[in-house]
């Protein structure tokens, strides 16, 4: 009876139901957009932020009654809610263990170094023993949704610091407790540039299927090339360095180790780009079709809470890219005759002339030498009107104070930014809602940071994906999901292998439902 609702699950599938996929630790849904699109049935969705929780619910199950709409919207939090109570609420079925065939998520990796092998393993016998220890339990409660639900395949995506957490891997560990309840495990390092999305984003997935199934773990084929930033790079040879234990000096070198280790049983070396391939879109593709925004410079943007309620119209003078089309018409996603999010956060006008002097690229350190120009400058313009402004006075303190900007430039050097419009934009934050100057327009004469809907651009999200809330919580979501064009690649990645897996299963399960003679 215990493998039954896998082989269910397969019968199901081969007479033609789709995928039914949950999605915990949800967001607003960056996942859920991906496997949604890839043909999978988003059938529920566990997040604890109630403004996400709507964001997924307005995007999902729009088309639904308002009933079912506001049972899809309710904030739940993974810690409280159990599998069956979950299944009961969404009205998923009878039967828990039959009810979804797909989990996809990212569970945070807080504390996880104070949990490790044990107690993974303890939980796989013991569902309860995340109550044990409440500082890990959101992948202990993974694992409980799994052991529970007893999906066909899941989907866990991370940080590249889930490889070594902590003095912990904890995909490699998530994969050891996995294997012991039934199933087929691989994890990489994937990086959205090289699936069509316009940033540099590197992350883990890792990837399960059912023994029943019979596939093994593959990730899908690179799109895109660029090469990759030192930082970016050297990111991923630390993170691969600590699988290997051993420090090598090149890339290849790495690759061909991890290839050859034999105690990293689920490791699967990324697949690598190459030139051949379309160039990276660049940030100027994703975003330069959106109108331009000068109200700050006007003084005409107003403070406090923006909500999304005034339409702006695509321009006939901007010619959209072939990215910038496609977001806009993302089918069951189209933004139509434009978007009602590409606002931005009021800024300082002290910092309007510093962001039209720097240059593509340039970060804090640089932001803080212009503005010691523009101080230096406006000290010049006094002497020349004869006042004498002494260094160190009070007159001189309060003009420092309005002119250049208060952080070390060698505690913060990357609190500032300028992106460069022929190339991708660097990794988007959750960070953004609280201020977006680590992505500064690289249009010097709109002199700001990036708007909403253009953050949602370098993630990929289409132009009809609504963000529920005010401005810094759509910040927030957007930089908290996950790319959904890499999801997408993903996300169709799994369901060929699953459709092919159920294929070749039907003689086997033919077989077994034949009467014995």
């Amino acid at each position: 009876m215990f493998r039954d609702p896998i082989r269910q699950k397969i019968q199901r599938l081969q007479l033609g139901g789709k995928p039914r996929g949950l999605d915990i630790f949800a967001g607003c849904g960056g996942l859920s957009l991906g496997f949604h699109s890839a043909g999978f049935d988003i059938v529920g969705a566990v997040e604890c932020d109630p403004i996400a929780a709507e964001s997924h619910a307005v995007n999902f199950y729009k088309n639904t009654s308002e009933e079912i709409w506001r049972l899809h919207s309710t904030a739940r939090d993974i810690t409280i809610i159990e599998p069956d109570q979950l299944v009961s609420e969404l009205l998923l079925g009878g039967e828990v263990s039959n009810a979804i065939d797909v989990i996809i998520g990212g569970p945070p990796c807080q504390a996880f170094a104070r949990v490790g092998r044990s107690k993974l393993r303890e939980v796989a016998d013991h569902p309860e023993a995340f109550r044990q220890d409440p500082r890990a339990n959101l992948y202990l409660r993974y694992l409980h949704y799994v052991k529970c639900l007893r999906p066909l395949a899941l989907l866990m995506e991370n940080v590249p610091d889930a490889l070594n957490y902590g003095g912990h891997n904890i995909a490699e560990e998530m994969c050891e407790a996995l294997t012991e309840s039934g199933y087929t495990c691989g994890y990489t390092l994937l990086n959205a540039v090289y699936y069509g999305v316009p940033q540099m984003r590197e992350r883990m997935f890792m990837i399960a299927y059912a023994n029943e199934l019979k596939t093994q773990v593959n990730f899908p084929n690179p799109t895109h090339w660029i090469e990759l930033p030192r930082g970016y790079e050297g990111s991923r040879q630390v993170a691969l360095k600590h699988l290997c234990g051993k420090k090598k000096q090149n890339k290849v070198s790495i690759q061909l180790d991890l290839l050859n280790t034999n105690n990293l049983s689920s490791y699967i070396s990324p697949p690598l780009p190459h030139q051949g391939l379309e160039r990276a879109i660049s940030a100027s593709e994703a975003i330069g079709d959106l109108l331009p925004i000068t109200l700050h410079l006007e003084g005409k943007l107003k403070r406090g809470a923006k909500r999304f309620t005034t339409l702006t119209p695509y321009s006939d003078n901007l010619e959209p890219s072939s990215y910038a089309l496609k977001l806009r018409q993302w089918e069951g996603f189209e933004g139509n005759v434009g978007v009602k999010d590409h606002i931005i956060r009021a800024l300082s006008r002290r910092d309007f002339e510093i962001f039209y002097r720097m240059l593509p690229g340039e970060q804090y350190p640089e932001a803080h030498k212009h503005a010691i120009d523009i101080l230096n400058e406006k000290l010049g313009q006094l002497k020349q009107s004869n006042r004498n402004v002494e260094f160190g006075s009070v007159e001189f303190n309060a003009l420092k104070n309005k002119i250049v900007p208060p952080y070390d430039p060698y505690k913060f050097p990357n609190k500032w930014r300028k992106m460069e419009a022929e190339k991708p934009a660097r990794t988007l934050m959750a960070h953004l809602g609280k201020d977006s100057y680590s992505h500064i327009h690289y249009d010097s004469n709109q002199a700001r940071t990036i708007s909403v809907r253009e953050a949602a651009r370098l993630q990929s999200f289409p132009d009809g994906f609504i963000f529920a809330g005010t401005m810094n919580p759509a910040f927030r979501q957007i930089g908290n999901a996950v790319p959904p064009l890499l999801a997408t690649a993903i996300a169709n990645q799994m369901f060929e292998q699953i459709q092919r897996a159920i294929i070749c299963q039907e003689s086997l399960l033919l077989k077994d439902l034949l009467p014995q003679t």
